[in-house]
């Protein structure tokens, strides 16, 4: 019974696994320090954050998430929507423990599924700075950047699809990442 416990400490412990820490959020739209303070006070109510720092100068927000909290971009992105205002870029530093990424690949990382973009094949340790590329992280003209990375139709949806199915559960929400 020990040997089997001890196989399957050393197999999790091999298994990549990472943990959402901190992003970099950049809102657009806002033309004063009271739309900043509006963003930052919707920021606030997301319950994953830890701290909070804005920089008015260049509409963007350093946040840091809770440890072990289980962080959700779309929430982060509704209440700068609710604030009336967009996302235009999102960057999130996870640390990352041997977690294997290609280009134009799906991986589950800290229970988040990312599609990998534009990226060379590398294994992933430590801190890792990763940008969302999703339509609704980032400006139209950069989204259109990166649909000549995939055919798949992931990418237009946020959703896995059926060419997906192999990666994970059709309808399962995916964000598109490079690095």
């Amino acid at each position: 019974m020990k040997r089997i416990l001890l196989i399957v400490a050393v197999l999790l412990s091999l298994s990549g696994y990472s943990q959402v820490t901190k992003a970099t959020l950049t809102a657009s739209g806002l033309t004063c320090s009271m739309c900043s303070k509006a963003i930052y006070e919707a920021l606030k109510n997301v319950k994953t954050i830890e701290t909070i720092k804005a920089n008015i100068s260049q509409s963007s927000y350093s946040i840091v998430f809770k440890k072990d909290a289980v962080v959700s971009f779309d929430e982060l992105k509704k209440a700068v929507q609710d604030a009336g205002f967009f996302v235009a870029k999102l960057q999130v530093t996870l640390n990352f423990n041997n977690v294997e990424v290609k280009n134009d690949v799906h991986v589950e990382a800290d229970g988040i599924n990312f599609h990998f973009l534009n990226v060379p094949d590398q294994v992933l340790n430590g801190e890792k700075t990763v940008t969302l590329v999703d339509k609704d992280f980032q400006t139209a003209k950069e989204f259109k950047k990166y649909t000549k990375f995939t055919a798949m139709k992931c990418l237009e949806s946020g959703v896995m699809e059926s060419c997906c199915a192999d990666k994970g559960t059709a309808g399962t929400r995916i964000y598109h990442v490079t690095i």
